[in-house]
């Protein structure tokens, strides 16, 4: 038998629903905003603004980093202010994280991303990506003394990675169950953890397996394996095709005339790989 249904609840469960439904509506709106906040930027809004906007790691040297005035600088840095001279564009470059870049790009903090971003069909879903112009080989990196000789042998161990990278990624992927994979903010920190030994080993690019042999004694540490060799990208909000072009455009001329190259050796001290 069930309860005669009583009047005042019945009034209350329609005020309830009517509130609901006042929310939800907000929540739409603001949805709808939001969207509409990640919508294209044309190359004219840009040329108006007089400003190139770009999201860049710093902490990820030489690609990204800063000077002894604590500003943006490297290979990153460079590209972009090459790339806001041929735009004809001041360039403001704003200093982003690995996890946080991309959010940067789709709520309308940047205006694009020269920012290490590797290209991979994941991130392809989120953003466009231009032509490469540059590429990083990513590394198992760990002490000489450990007997690490494939990803097989890194059951058992703990392996440091900056959180949302490229390298986070590699190891997810090849790493055998009973790895301990440990997650940090940053490649400056996964690097301080191998150091302090609070790591085995780690994914990193070759350049940061550099400043970790400058900083260490002679010797202690070695690249065990390569994980990958992957092209970056300058990043782009989608549905931006007059931007791309123009940017697609920059990166072409500027490998075919070798300027590209001059600011690879500049910090990298080797050619620019060739990517395609």
């Amino acid at each position: 038998m069930h309860d005669p249904i009583n009047p005042l609840l019945s009034a209350g469960a329609s005020r309830r629903s009517f509130t609901t439904a006042l929310v939800a509506s907000a929540l739409g709106l603001m949805a709808s905003g939001m969207a509409s906040g990640v919508s294209a930027q044309t190359l004219e809004e840009l040329k108006k603004k007089g400003e190139l906007t770009v999201g860049m790691l710093v902490d990820f040297p030489p690609y990204g980093t800063t000077n002894a005035q604590n500003q943006p600088d490297g290979y990153d840095a460079d590209v972009a202010r090459l790339l806001g001279k041929d735009l004809g564009l001041k360039v403001n470059l704003v200093p982003v994280t690995g996890p946080n870049r991309i959010p940067f790009l789709l709520t309308n903090k940047v205006d694009l991303l020269v920012a290490s971003l590797a290209i991979t069909p994941e991130r392809a879903k989120q953003v466009q990506f231009s032509q490469p112009y540059a590429a990083a080989t990513i590394v198992l990196f760990g002490a000489t003394k450990s007997a690490i000789k494939s990803a097989a042998d890194l059951k058992g161990l703990r392996v440091g990675v900056a959180r949302a990278s490229t390298q986070d990624v590699a190891v997810t992927k090849s790493a055998p169950e009973g790895t301990e994979i440990r997650r940090f903010d940053d490649d400056a920190s996964a690097m301080q953890a191998l150091l302090s030994g609070q790591v085995d080993a780690i994914g990193c690019s070759v350049t940061v397996a550099a400043q970790i042999n400058k900083r260490a004694p002679a010797g202690s540490f070695e690249v065990k394996f390569n994980l990958l060799q992957q092209a970056m990208g300058i990043a782009l909000r989608p549905n931006q095709a007059e931007l791309l072009k123009a940017v697609n455009d920059f990166v072409a001329r500027n490998t075919a005339n070798g300027e590209l190259n001059k600011l690879y050796r500049k910090w990298l001290e080797s050619d620019l790989p060739k990517l395609s």
